[in-house]
């Protein structure tokens, strides 16, 4: 049964059942029906052939998204997060010939549509791999982001995989935290409730107090999870770390959860620990764009602690000789202009499966820091550990060929006094050739790109932008 088939069934033996919400409004199954057909014929009309979708997260967006898959027109999600010239950059790559989203230079509005539709001979008309439903970029570390193509097929394959996984704990209500625009909350947000025939609502990003890419206010998304209280949501790292501090002064607002992934990132075991503590039913999670998302979950009846759980039933997870995690069954089509030739996967992350089949991710091959007594670490170890540490907001930790380990670190502010005592206490959790010696304090962000647009550290900017205090403090010379 296809995603269209299912929306479809339950229209007809249940059709006020409510499939999205808005803040304030929703549409049942019966009128998702409707309305995704209507607009699928719509942008047929307008012999659409690839589309980009530049909207906050809302019903607006979810409509386009289906209504794109059900006509078969190549669709291109656009991050709101991203700056200026990366949306440029993936409207000329992508070869789009229509945009639903604010008015553009150079490009003509259709006034007769109801949405914001805009279109323009495309720039660049590049030959996309058969079966090509879905482009989403990749936010890396350069202002030029990866197109990586995706059929339908794929995505529904972690779909089902990842609604099978959290089918026994009877999510009725999911909450999307995350921008639709990246593929994660685009899969777990609108397909997945979708196909399990429940309730996903889809508020714009403020409301739940999200601004830019990866600053939240705690009050606005402490009010939010009050009052709609979702049985699931999905988060990163940081967003955990939020979430268990709300909790931990707001015992009630974990109450009414019954399933929460965190990926996008290593999760230290005692964030996880916490999380348990306050009564937060947290499940550790791995994927990749170009496996479609998501690869490996914990699940209800099946969590290992430190893990990623096992993979999912689509997909096949092996270790290379050089721990380098390699993942079959779930590929990409390719990136823009680059056709994929293999099945597999090589992923760029180290990690292991213990006897149980549980991953295990250990950090990015690339990143491997061999000391200069010949020790290997990978600093994502060290990073997601610092997660316990309230003082640090970020840090990244260098020590490749170096005798010592540096930190550049961002504090959360009004905790200055603490890093001292909270740094030491961190060291006497891990081996001495892990800690951290040494510290420079910093200030991440986009504008002084340090950070990529979903805010992740750019490790090889931060290192270049501190590379002359990294080796003085190495070579014994204190700041």
């Amino acid at each position: 049964m296809t995603l269209f088939d299912r929306i479809a069934a339950i229209a007809a033996v249940d059709p006020s059942r409510m499939a999205l919400c808005g803040p304030e409004q929703g549409l049942s199954y019966a009128e998702l029906h409707s309305q995704v057909n209507a607009l699928a014929q719509q942008l047929l009309n307008e012999k659409i052939a690839r589309l980009a979708l530049l909207l906050d997260n809302g019903l607006e967006w979810a409509l386009v998204d289906l209504a794109c898959m059900l006509a078969h027109i190549v669709i291109v999600p656009i991050p709101m997060f991203f700056s200026a010239q990366q949306q440029e950059w993936l409207l000329e790559s992508s070869g789009v010939d229509a945009l639903i989203g604010p008015a553009r230079d150079g490009w003509n509005t259709t006034k007769s549509f109801h949405l914001p539709l805009q279109r323009r001979v495309p720039i660049n008309p590049v030959v996309l791999p058969s079966n090509t439903a879905k482009i989403t970029y990749t936010s890396g570390t350069t202002g030029r982001p990866k197109g990586v193509c995706l059929s339908v097929a794929q995505m529904m394959m972690v779909s089902e995989s990842i609604a099978q996984r959290v089918a026994p704990v009877n999510i009725q209500h999911h909450l999307a935290l995350l921008p639709l625009a990246t593929l994660l909350e685009n899969i777990t947000g609108i397909y997945v409730p979708l196909l399990a025939g429940v309730t996903s609502r889809l508020p714009p990003l403020q409301v739940i107090g999200m601004t830019g890419s990866s600053q939240f206010s705690p009050s606005i998304l402490s009010q939010a999870l009050q009052r709609w209280q979702p049985h699931s949501v999905v988060l990163v790292p940081e967003l955990l770390r939020l979430l268990v501090r709300l909790c931990a002064m707001q015992p009630t607002l974990s109450s009414h959860f019954r399933f929460i992934a965190v990926g996008g990132g290593k999760v230290a075991p005692g964030m996880l620990e916490q999380a348990q503590r306050v009564g937060l039913p947290v499940y550790e999670g791995y994927g990749l764009s170009e496996c479609g998302s998501v690869v490996a979950m914990n699940g209800p009846g099946r969590v290992r602690s430190g893990s990623a759980g096992k993979p999912l039933p689509h997909c096949q997870v092996t270790i290379a000789d050089d721990q380098e995690i390699l993942v079959n069954g779930t590929s990409m089509l390719g990136y823009i202009g680059e056709p994929n030739v293999t099945d597999t996967i090589a992923t760029g992350d180290l990690g292991h499966i213990d006897a149980d089949g549980f991953l295990y991710i250990t950090g990015r091959k690339k990143n491997v820091m061999i000391t200069a007594f010949g020790r290997n670490v990978s600093p994502e170890w060290i990073e997601a550990e610092a997660q316990l540490c309230p003082a640090i907001a970020r840090v990244v930790l260098f020590g490749d060929n170096m005798p010592v380990n540096v930190a550049v670190v961002q504090i959360v502010p009004g905790y200055e006094p603490q890093l001292d005592e909270q740094i030491a206490l961190l060291n006497n959790r891990i081996p001495d050739y892990a800690q951290i010696h040494h510290y420079i304090i910093a200030q991440f962000s986009r504008e002084n790109g340090l950070l990529t647009d979903n805010g992740r550290p750019k490790r090889e900017h931060i290192f270049n932008r501190y590379h002359a205090q990294i080796n003085q403090l190495c070579s014994g010379k204190d700041q």
